[in-house]
């Protein structure tokens, strides 16, 4: 796939859109416009088209990955119409009009693709302080700073089981992706859905062996409510951030999964994931109620400044 995009004309700096449900194909096309050495724009295909629409022509797409039964829907007004379209799930990837060959011919190496650290890696589109959607794009420099610290951090093994559940359109589910296959870990991809039902949460922790997972506050709420959540006995990390994290819930986990280490991690989308995180002990919270954001993370500075913006002493 990712030669099936050379020929397109994927390279760096190119952005390549991608719609499709969590499944193996939205897994593919991830990685082949990675390795194709362009950046991807996620399309949540659960979004309003205008929204779509919006996204897709602020961020200059001209190709689209999907699946065969979102293609339908994707048309119209949800993708102006110089998008092509590429299926992720056709046996054969060619469509009318790609200007490219059979996919049968091209081969399964990875191609050359020039990367240099400063070329864009993923383009994620936020709400915007004005409303109006806003991309936010990373490079694959500062991605592979903050996936390099993940692992120095938390040590994920091979063997060891991560699930992606987070939609794909927000920027927790790039480090879901690419950490565990970056170290030869097991990537597991919850079913669309899924990622909202506490129920099928704990079924799907406790039937795949999972060790890895986020959850924003609330949705861990809502998950420690659960019955049967302490079978989940295989979970070893549990990653928190998207939202303040309560002392109350931290010792909440502790109390119900003993067994796991709460990390609050914190960071907007326009820096790469996540900037500071904080290791969760039990009984410890900060000031109001909250756990600490903590320090910063490998080859980053946190600067404390006061409503003026200027700097603050050390302590404040």
């Amino acid at each position: 796939m990712a030669h099936r995009l050379r020929a397109l004309g994927v390279g760096p700096e190119v952005t390549v859109g991608v719609a499709a449900e969590r499944s193996l194909e939205l897994v593919v096309g991830l990685l082949a416009v990675m390795k194709a050495g362009g950046a991807y724009l996620p399309l949540d295909p659960e979004l309003p088209p205008a929204r779509l629409a919006a996204m897709a022509a602020d961020g200059g797409i001209t190709l689209l990955l999907t699946q065969s039964h979102l293609a339908g829907r994707l048309g119209g007004e949800a993708l102006p119409e110089a998008v092509r379209l590429l299926l992720l799930d056709a046996e054969d990837t060619d469509l009318e009009n790609t200007g490219a060959e059979n996919s049968g011919g091209l081969p399964d190496t990875p191609p050359a693709a020039g990367l240099r650290p400063e070329n864009l890696a993923y383009l994620i589109y936020t709400s915007g302080s004005t409303g109006t959607p806003k991309g936010a794009g990373n490079s694959h420099g500062a991605l592979l700073n903050r996936l390099a610290w993940m692992q120095k951090a938390y040590r994920l093994s091979p063997g060891e089981r991560v699930l992606q559940k987070t939609p794909f359109g927000f920027d927790v589910s790039v480090w879901e992706f690419f950490w565990p296959l970056m170290v030869g870990a097991h990537l597991v991809v919850a079913a669309p859905g899924e990622h909202r039902d506490a129920a099928r949460l704990v079924a799907l922790i406790r039937g795949e062996g999972i060790d890895t997972l986020h959850f924003v506050p609330s949705m861990l709420q809502a998950f420690l409510e659960e019955p049967g959540v302490e079978q989940c006995t295989s979970l070893r990390r549990v990653v928190c951030s998207g939202e303040a994290l309560p002392a109350a819930l931290q010792d909440r986990l502790f109390a119900r999964l003993p067994q796991v280490g709460l990390y609050n991690l914190y960071g907007p989308t326009e820096a790469a994931i996540d900037v500071s995180h904080w290791t969760c002990r039990a009984g410890e919270g900060g000031a109001g109620g909250g756990v600490p954001i903590g320090v910063a993370i490998d080859n980053l500075r946190l600067h404390v400044l006061d409503e003026c913006l200027n700097p603050l002493p050390a302590g404040a």
